[in-house]
């Protein structure tokens, strides 16, 4: 039997899984599926311009020739009944961006399977992999589970962790573990449809939660300890971003370092101050300092923080942000 699969994703995290189904890492008669359908998004506004744009994985699919489904959403009757023409056996899922309903998990014999970038029952929700860096994790990954009414509640099929280096950033991890998931995907698939794989549950006593981030959750609390920070702006990076606000308007924050212990030890002991010191530009925080390396100021390309400070002298010894 080849099972018919649906394969459900929107953004760049759900492109290497959906080529994984296409074209697996493997040869011989392993693969006993087809993508029948591809579901994402519909196109949205993008960038300056309000130019519609395909989500990647609409682009994905077209390139293969696969069929796409951009309903707005999957509870109207229209759209419950094109999945249900298809007598898809498994549906595939890599952040879709919408909750399955019950009719739409119970539709495959084989269920609703979600590619989630956590080691769950780690960072349920849908910022998973920002959590992990801003927390401090020494390691997240990817887990294959069978989806069911709650949110990324369902039980286990299949992990693979890796470590969290020190110059990861959100989307560099993201990257990683687009590709992790895909390859776990791909291996488990063919064991998951002849019946060799009991799906196990979740401790929900270890869960923890993640929601969606707003632009707003970019900006910097300098009296935070400078090791939250300098992971923030790395788990934050490329979006939401962070950034504060200077004398002359928002300053994006794109990269920053520790600074080294002569410098926290300085008397700089007042959270948002900017000073400079052997011609490095940092930032006092509630525990230490950040050495800001580039930013962006308003109305300005991104530069070093020497190159902003030659330019708005005035923010030396003043005070950034909302403290």
């Amino acid at each position: 039997m080849t099972a018919k699969i649906i394969f459900m994703g929107t953004p760049d995290f759900a492109v290497p899984p959906l080529t994984a189904l296409i074209n697996p890492p493997f040869k011989g008669d392993r693969q006993n599926w087809k993508v029948v359908a591809v579901v994402t998004q519909p196109d949205r506004p993008k960038g300056r311009g309000k130019k519609l744009t395909s989500p990647p994985v609409k682009v994905a699919a077209e390139n293969a020739g696969i069929q796409v489904f951009q309903p707005e959403t999957l509870k109207s009757e229209e759209s419950m009944a094109q999945l249900a023409a298809l007598k898809p056996d498994l549906i595939v899922v890599a952040a879709f961006g919408q909750i399955l309903r019950k009719n739409v998990l119970a539709l495959p014999p084989f269920g609703c399977l979600n590619v989630h970038a956590s080691l769950l029952p780690r960072w349920r929700g849908a910022s998973p992999v920002t959590a992990a860096i801003k927390a401090g994790d020494t390691e997240t990954g990817v887990t294959l589970m069978q989806m069911d009414e709650g949110l990324d509640t369902g039980p286990i099929i299949a992990q693979q962790a890796i470590p969290i280096s020190a110059d990861h950033t959100g989307g560099s991890l993201t990257a990683e573990l687009a590709e992790l998931g895909a390859t776990l995907l791909a291996e488990t698939l063919p064991a998951w449809l002849s019946g060799q794989i009991e799906a196990q549950p979740q401790d929900d006593s270890l869960a923890t939660m993640t929601r969606l981030l707003k632009k707003r959750d970019g900006e910097i609390d300098w009296t935070q300890p400078s090791p939250e920070i300098e992971r923030q702006v790395r788990a934050f990076l490329p979006w939401p971003g962070t950034f504060t606000h200077g004398p002359r308007g928002q300053i994006k924050i794109l990269a920053v370092e520790l600074a080294d212990e002569s410098v926290t030890q300085s008397g700089q002991d007042n959270p948002g101050v900017l000073f400079k010191r052997h011609r490095n530009v940092y930032v006092s925080t509630g525990k230490g300092a950040i050495r800001l390396i580039s930013v962006q100021p308003a109305g300005k390309k991104a530069m070093t923080a020497e190159a902003m400070l030659n330019g708005q002298p005035d923010l030396l010894g003043a005070k950034l942000g909302n403290v």
